[in-house]
């Protein structure tokens, strides 16, 4: 397979992905907030300003921020690479330059989603739309994903596609993680601790489409330490960067089991970060969430960046 195509597989598979968060992320945060339990928490400017957070675009001033062009920026503004439209479009244009080796079904499903995203009115969006973009867009993903795992080969082809999923479903349960810890400590609710019994935790887990499950495997109202228990190192949650990690090591050792052994491989470093996730423990997590957070996303872009030296590398 020519390089060009794998990182185009690659990133096809991070995009779907980074969409799927990102809309899901809009939607329970913009909507939880009605419910939330202090004024700070249901504010328009800082729900719209945590959406920026999420890509990376978190103002000094948020006071400043107009709805409507958050709205527009984050889902469907061709001029912003991390916007849901954006997302979509490249993900269709690699499916475009790997057609000979994707399934008809899975391109034709791709297809269609690109259309009803580039065709969706920006007004009906900014104004009523949301609800019904942003859960479309996740029903959308959910179907891509589905066609992938039903329709392809599990070969080296089904390898990479999984492989940029996993890197990218790690990557953005961590920054959700991230941007929810930084408006849990900003945001003050009537509790005597407000950061680790804070709403927002809940949101967190809306947001990671983790909330029923952590509910039904701990029995109690999510905190602080339950909620990052969960989404970060319990490997049964689909959702969680632990369950990432180990899909992740799955499908490179897929591609090739004989780099596991090069510890200058992209297949040795996933290993070392798996077995240091493995027997992480929340206590140490705890002591310095943000610190962990800023950790991990390091390592997943170095993770990304080997994998490109050894496999992209056009």
């Amino acid at each position: 397979m020519l390089a060009r195509v794998a990182n185009d597989l690659f990133w096809m598979g991070r995009y779907i992905e980074r969409a799927e968060h990102t809309a899901r992320f809009v939607n329970v945060n913009y909507f939880s907030s009605l419910d939330a339990p202090n004024k700070l928490s249901q504010s328009r400017p800082f729900v719209l300003n945590s959406m920026y957070a999420m890509v990376n675009e978190r103002v000094e001033d948020e006071s400043e921020l107009i709805e409507e062009d958050v709205l527009f920026n984050i889902g469907l503004n061709p001029d912003k690479i991390y916007s849901i439209i954006s997302c979509i479009k490249i993900a269709r244009e690699n499916a475009n330059s790997s057609r000979d080796l994707i399934s008809t079904e899975f391109y034709e499903s791709i297809n269609k989603f690109y259309h009803y995203i580039m065709s969706y009115p920006k007004d009906t969006f900014v104004k009523n739309g949301l609800y019904d973009f942003t859960t479309t867009v996740s029903e959308h993903t959910a179907i891509l994903r589905a066609k992938i795992r039903s329709t392809l080969l599990h070969n080296e082809v089904y390898a990479l596609i999984m492989l940029g999923m996993n890197i990218e479903r790690a990557t953005q349960i961590t920054r959700i993680i991230k941007t929810k810890f930084d408006d849990a400590e900003r945001a003050i609710g009537g509790y005597t601790n407000p950061i680790k019994n804070s709403y927002e935790w809940t949101t967190l887990l809306k947001c990671a489409e983790s909330y029923d499950m952590m509910r039904r495997l701990y029995r109690k109202t999510p905190t602080q330490l339950t909620t990052l228990e969960f989404l970060i190192l319990n490997p049964d949650c689909p959702r969680s960067v632990m369950n990432s990690i180990n899909q992740t090591y799955t499908h490179i050792n897929q591609l090739d089991s004989l780099k596991l052994h090069s510890t200058n491989s992209s297949a040795f470093f996933i290993g070392k970060m798996r077995s240091e996730y493995e027997f992480k423990t929340i206590e140490e997590i705890q002591e310095s969430v943000k610190k962990f957070v800023e950790d991990t996303l390091n390592n997943l872009v170095k993770i990304s960046s080997k994998l490109e030296e050894e496999y992209f590398n056009y």
